[in-house]
């Protein structure tokens, strides 16, 4: 059973930059997508980036521009860079690891992080 484990979260201002990551364990880590996606309060989870094992990666509309997914397959960690960060960014962010398409489902993924929370003052 392979476990996420997410890091970085915090509090920052409108504007403001945060670097998430998401540890993995296992064996195969290579070999999976890695997603994110977050949670607000009385909202569903929704997509938030993907990247692929090739390392090709997509964006909701609505962080493209300012989020930056990225992998370091030797680390087995997948980070996600936020910058120009709003106050609807925040939001419990997980990771997620899977192997069917559609990426942007969260039904897709098989693995998920306990989540870190981030919020965006205005």
């Amino acid at each position: 059973q392979m476990q996420l484990v997410e890091s970085g979260g915090g509090f920052v201002q409108a504007g403001g930059s945060l670097r998430l990551s998401c540890a993995a364990s296992g064996r195969t880590f290579s070999i999976y997508a890695m997603g994110w996606f977050r949670q607000a309060p009385g909202k569903d989870r929704e997509f938030v980036a993907y990247i692929t094992p090739s390392g090709d990666s997509t964006y909701a509309d609505s962080v493209k521009g300012r989020f930056t997914i990225s992998r370091d397959n030797a680390k087995n960690t997948v980070y996600l860079q936020m910058n120009s960060l709003k106050p609807e960014d925040t939001a419990v962010y997980c990771c997620a690891a899977g192997v069917r398409l559609p990426y942007t489902r969260v039904d897709k993924y098989d693995h998920w992080g306990q989540g870190t929370q981030v919020t965006v003052s205005s």
